[in-house]
């Protein structure tokens, strides 16, 4: 049905929205595309419904070529079955939490397993019912602390999320590689070009994760990647544990005063002036052992709420990652140690915290230790390397402190910042890092879900199994963000064919009546053809406004029936390409069609 722009819900701007960071962001905006109703939520206007329909049909397509069937869950749900597999607290403040008038608590769903579960097991009971594999696209909630870039990253967003469930392991991974080779075609036919990597599971749970990333700039996220085929997001990178180091020979431990020392810099270019090092080269950075410290909190369990404090030494030449430390301890709330937290260890002297010696006495980290303070190493900190650190003494460090033989830890944290040149884990090369949007995120859940809610099922030998699940997520809204930023020019968006409103966008420019005329007729060979179209038939709008708009709101094609079309010419435009050229207005509607 032929839709035209003089009775078409839709109002363009010529400025960019203030609050707009991002490309996709401005142009989806400024084009009618949505529109804000408050930080990182937004309304969702003709044009840009109809993209978003075309990115979920061919989501849908490959969905049940996979052979998952749809259904559809509500976004308000109730609060027991998120607080029988702990995630109502595990979220934390991320979750939109809510009371209904007789004070019952309800959650908008940022992810749907819970619901899912009992869906199936009050459906399924046996092993002859599975596999089964069941989606939805819906709208998922987040409590973003800093909602940005419009689409990207929203407080409300459109998930495709599809469960699999199956009797056994071997199950789980036919399941598991149906999805992933789906999400493969359906990246390929949206032109999209992304990198699988390794991912942390964190709140899902489950033995294993895999991202699908888009390498993009304005990405969020990092990832690395070896020449040798190795690709990890960096809070998944897991640092090769080097061969332990035999400790004899090794020079003793020796404290020294090291006043206005309080930084790595500072500490290296002391030592270097009054402690020379005895094989002729400088100290550095990496020769040092950074004691960082932290404040754990678990969101849930017995000992949720707990704040405790942990130090973490890590080379002193790198920096604690955050995110890499929320995966070292999960289901904690992680931060940097606060004054306050200091206070409460006196013994923790700012600036010249250290592991301290055995041998030695004195201050010792570790549980066991006379502090109490969990200590905890970087994988690269093994038996025989040697360490310039603090002594626990105000403006005093120890040199020559050496794993296994003056301290011991009470376990691994790898908490450490990773950079380009850092081994591959699986010995392919080193790696390089890279920035990336998440586009899509498969997960082997195993039973964790299972089990907290009790889905059963008889097997082939009438014995009640567990049933093991697989999740997987592609966050459609984001897709049509990024496509968004992957396809526009100086002027407005260039939608591909595959996911563009219309086909063609057909304007009549001029005051005289006949370019209207040709131009009505045009649209209905089109239309018949089987193009879609908008036509902008506007009768009091200029040419140079009309041209902008079909500029802006970016169809692939663009058909200008103007001064020519007396002598049976049109303008034909390649909106992505830029080219312009004078075709016969007989001839439009094969050219469109080719």
């Amino acid at each position: 049905m032929l839709t035209r722009l003089s009775h078409y819900f839709l109002k363009t701007l010529r400025e960019d929205p203030a609050d707009a960071e991002v490309a996709s962001h401005k142009l989806l905006v400024r084009a009618g595309y949505i529109r804000r109703q408050a930080p990182g939520v937004f309304a969702w206007m003709p044009l840009g419904l109809r993209v978003k329909e075309k990115i979920e049909q061919i989501v849908r397509e490959e969905m049940a070529a996979a052979g998952a069937h749809e259904v559809h869950f509500p976004a308000l749900l109730p609060r027991d079955p998120y607080e029988a597999t702990g995630r109502w607290d595990e979220y934390g403040p991320d979750l939109f939490r809510l009371e209904d008038r007789h004070g019952a608590d309800y959650l908008l769903a940022p992810t749907h397993e819970e619901v899912f579960t009992l869906l199936v097991k009050d459906i399924v009971s046996s092993y002859k019912d599975l596999p089964l594999t069941i989606y939805q696209i819906q709208d998922k909630y987040r409590d973003e602390v800093r909602p940005r870039a419009g689409l990207l990253r929203g407080r409300e967003f459109t998930m495709k999320d599809a469960y699999s469930f199956d009797v056994s392991d071997e199950g789980l991974e036919a399941s598991y590689q149906a999805q992933r080779d789906a999400y493969e075609r359906i990246f390929a036919r949206l032109g999209l070009d992304y990198v699988i990597v390794s991912a942390d599971a964190g709140a899902m749970g489950g033995s294993k994760s895999e991202e699908f990333l888009l390498p993009i700039d304005i990405g969020e996220d990092s990832f690395v990647h070896s020449d040798g085929g190795y690709a990890a997001n960096v809070e998944a990178y897991v640092t090769p544990t080097p061969e332990a180091l035999p400790t004899e020979g090794l020079p003793a431990a020796l404290v020294y005063d090291s006043p206005n020392t309080p930084t790595i810099e500072t500490l290296v270019a002391h030592t270097n002036a009054v402690l020379p090092r005895e094989d002729g080269r400088e100290w550095a950075a990496a020769d040092t052992l950074k004691n960082v410290v932290l404040a754990v909190t678990p969101t849930a369990g017995e000992h949720a709420g707990e704040r405790s404090i942990v130090v973490v030494g890590i080379p002193g030449d790198r920096d604690a990652d955050m995110k890499r430390a929320e995966v070292a301890f999960p289901g904690c709330e992680i931060e940097p140690a606060t004054d306050d937290d200091f206070r409460k260890h006196p013994l923790l002297v700012r600036g010249y915290i250290g592991p301290g010696s055995v041998q030695a006495g004195g201050l010792v980290l570790g549980e066991q230790g006379s502090s109490g303070v969990r200590y905890l190493l970087d994988p690269r900190v093994v038996t025989g390397t040697s360490w310039v650190t603090g002594a626990n003494e105000h403006e005093k460090h120890v040199a020559h402190l050496v794993a296994g033989r003056d301290f011991t830890a009470d376990g691994v944290a790898d908490i450490a910042t990773v950079r380009d040149g850092d081994p591959a884990p699986d010995g392919s090369g080193t790696v390089t890092i890279a920035r990336g949007m998440e586009i899509g995120h498969v997960f082997q859940l195993g039973r964790k879900y299972a089990e907290a809610l009790g889905l059963k099922v008889l097997d082939e030998n009438g014995k009640l199994v567990t049933v093991t699940m697989g999740s997987y997520g592609i966050g459609v809204t984001r897709i049509l963000a990024i496509l968004a930023e992957l396809h526009h020019d100086d002027r407005g968006l260039t939608w591909p064919k595959e996911v563009a409103p219309f086909d063609v966008h057909l304007v009549a420019t001029g005051k005289d009546p006949v370019v209207f005329e040709v131009a009505e007729v045009l649209a209905a060979e089109l239309d018949a053809a089987g193009a879609s179209v908008l036509f902008d038939d506007r009768p009091k709008v200029s040419p140079g406004v009309k041209f902008g708009d079909a500029e802006l709101l970016g169809m692939p094609r663009v058909v200008v029936v103007g001064r020519d079309a007396a002598d049976g010419f049109a303008e034909v435009w390649n909106r992505a390409t830029g080219e312009k050229q004078k075709v016969a207005i007989a001839d439009v509607v094969g050219l469109i069609s080719a």
